[in-house]
């Protein structure tokens, strides 16, 4: 087996080797104990999976906790938001093209598959391999499972190299995000070659997700890092959970009870959504265009991650007056200063200058997708503190006219910076949906 690709980023002298040869000798003898028990039936398994079975029989209202995996755009970006993320960045250490190719349909398979609520299927006569689905989400419903591929810039292109043929291939767009003057980004938080982001209603049916594709991708893809992140979704009294009576796409709310979720700091989190989250929203700011360069990734977005630290304790410790003039809103309604409603006009007049919606709105022209998730890892054992934050996801048509230009505004002059750490970043390039029989990034792959 060829040694794996290094990542990007500046990492510490032989910190490469030493995390990829324990994944390494993992990998290696698990491989080597399939491949005495089975050999060649090993690869039909893992890259011929068994047809689609039927749909199982569900009680009424079961449709409706199924998102679509097929279509026009990937699921997972304008999908109503789910309450539980998972999300896993990994390094592709194949030097084979046809390798990267077949996992992506063989991923794709099984990615349509678990969305629907199917379990992965078995061979009867490999019972005595482990089995290809891992169980741990039989029984529970699909909880609007949604998964989404994207590639990121190290795929194409790594240290001056042409991994797969693909150089030529590369957004101009799809770059690693420029250094920021108050980022304190860990390597082992950025990048990635490959991204899967799984969202759904229940965090074990998200894990499942992850965790099956990732176990498929042995030695293929070894895991870089993973973020799991949750949402407070309110319900109303005599709805159901699960999606059952989430609004359309077009709705500025995630949840059933038509309330914007909170952040960790106590705010509402994606009130600027209602302007996208329409056709000619998305449209203008998060598919790629008809005529948008390369033709590959029409139909596609642009993913970009910010792993970000919030420091609750100093939060904790600061008066409701300097919390909302650090964002411009009132906590408890999120209305914008000057305004009585969430949703109102937001007037920058009324806003300090160096308040974030002020900033982040910027003068109203430029849009993006935020699909944030809260995550909490428990406490730093350096510090004692609370290891807690926002995993930052935005989609947007153009990372270089509209997320970067945002990001920079940012970390220029945002209250918020007192309060929190950038300590990882990602961009990805989503490539388009695809139809049954295709598979995900075929558009990217074709002829290769």
């Amino acid at each position: 087996m060829s040694n794996p690709t290094p990542p990007t980023g500046t990492n510490p002298p032989g910190w490469w080797n030493r995390r990829l040869t324990r994944r390494e000798m993992l990998r290696t003898s698990a491989t080597g104990a399939l491949g005495l028990v089975v050999g060649a039936a090993v690869s039909r398994a893992l890259w011929h999976p068994s047809p689609p079975a039927p749909a199982p029989v569900m009680g009424a209202g079961a449709a409706l906790d199924r998102v679509p995996f097929y279509g026009d755009n990937q699921a997972g970006i304008a999908t109503p938001q789910q309450a539980h993320l998972v999300l896993a960045a990994l390094d592709v250490t194949t030097e084979r093209v046809s390798d990267l190719r077949d996992l992506l349909r063989t991923w794709t398979d099984q990615a349509a598959r678990m969305t629907q609520g199917l379990q992965l299927t078995d061979d009867a006569s490999l019972a005595a391999l482990p089995p290809q689905d891992t169980g741990e989400a039989v029984g529970l419903p699909a909880s609007r499972l949604t998964v989404t591929f994207g590639f990121g810039p190290s795929l194409f292109e790594l240290h001056g190299t042409d991994r797969f043929g693909l150089a030529s291939k590369r957004p101009k767009a799809l770059t690693d995000i420029p250094s920021m003057p108050r980022d304190a980004l860990d390597p082992m938080w950025c990048g990635g070659d490959l991204v899967v982001q799984a969202c759904a209603d229940d965090a074990q049916v998200a894990f499942h997700a992850v965790r099956n594709l990732v176990r498929t991708a042995a030695g293929v893809a070894a895991i870089r890092w993973l973020q799991r992140g949750f949402l407070g979704m309110p319900q109303v009294p005599g709805t159901m959970s699960g999606g059952g009576q989430r609004t359309a796409a077009g709705g500025a709310s995630d949840s059933t009870s038509g309330q914007t979720p909170r952040n960790l700091f106590g705010f509402k989190d994606g009130t600027a959504n209602r302007a996208v989250l329409t056709e000619a929203g998305l449209r203008q700011h998060v598919w790629v265009g008809p005529n948008d360069a390369p033709a590959w990734m029409r139909g596609g977005t642009y993913l970009a991650i910010r792993q970000i630290r919030m420091h609750l304790e100093v939060w904790d410790r600061t008066s409701l007056t300097e919390q909302e003039r650090t964002f411009g809103r009132h906590k408890a309604s999120g209305a914008p200063f000057g305004r009585q409603d969430e949703f109102d006009p937001v007037d920058p007049a009324k806003l300090p200058p160096d308040s974030h919606v002020r900033l982040a709105r910027g003068d109203g022209s430029v849009q993006i997708l935020r699909r944030g998730y809260s995550y909490i890892g428990g406490l730093d054992p350096k510090t004692g503190l609370y290891d807690a934050g926002l995993c930052f996801l935005s989609f947007q048509r153009d990372p270089e006219r509209q997320f970067i230009p945002l990001l920079r505004r940012l970390q220029e002059g945002d209250l918020l910076n007192e309060y929190t750490t950038h300590f990882g970043s990602a961009l990805f390039a989503i490539p388009p949906g695809t139809r049954p029989g295709g598979f995900i990034g075929d558009t990217l792959l074709f002829g290769l």
